[in-house]
C-alpha cells in the first residue's frame, strides 16, 4: 500500500510539472525570441537557425487572440525601434518554412490581428 501511495504522489508531481496554466506573453519574451532574427530583419540574407527556432517558439506561445495582439504590438515596437526592413520581415516566415500568426511590421494595425491575417471583404473593408 505504501508503494502505491508513493507512485500516485510521484505521478501527481509529474503531471503538475507538465500542466502549467497559460501565461500571457510579454514584450520581453517576444524580444528574446526574435533577438536572433535582428541581423536578418535589418539587412536581409538568410536567417540564422536560432531565428527560425525563436519564430517557431513564438508561434507556439500565441494561442489566443489577446496573445497574438500583444505579441504583434511588441513586434511592431521592436520593428520601429530597430528600423526593421518591411520586405525582410514579411519574407521571414517563408524563409523559416513556417506560418506565423504574428506579423512583424512597423506599420501593422495590431487590433486587426485575428489569426495572423487581416481579412478584407470585397469592398476593401478589413474584417476580423
Amino acid at each position: 500500500m505504501k508503494g502505491v501511495v508513493v507512485v500516485v504522489l510521484a505521478m501527481l508531481a509529474i503531471v503538475g510539472f507538465m500542466v502549467q496554466p497559460n501565461e500571457a506573453i510579454t514584450c520581453e519574451e517576444v524580444d528574446r525570441l526574435l533577438a536572433p532574427c535582428l541581423s536578418y530583419l535589418k539587412t536581409g540574407g538568410t536567417p540564422l537557425p536560432d531565428c527560425c527556432i525563436g519564430l517557431t517558439a513564438l508561434q507556439a506561445k500565441v494561442s489566443t487572440r489577446s496573445d497574438r495582439q500583444t505579441a504583434c504590438n511588441c513586434a511592431k515596437k521592436a520593428a520601429i525601434e530597430y528600423q526593421v526592413r518591411e520586405d525582410t520581415a514579411k519574407a521571414l516566415p517563408d524563409k523559416c518554412g513556417i506560418t506565423i500568426s504574428v506579423p512583424i511590421s512597423s506599420t501593422v494595425d495590431c487590433s486587426t490581428v485575428f489569426n495572423g491575417m487581416r481579412v478584407t471583404n470585397e469592398v476593401g473593408t478589413e474584417l476580423l
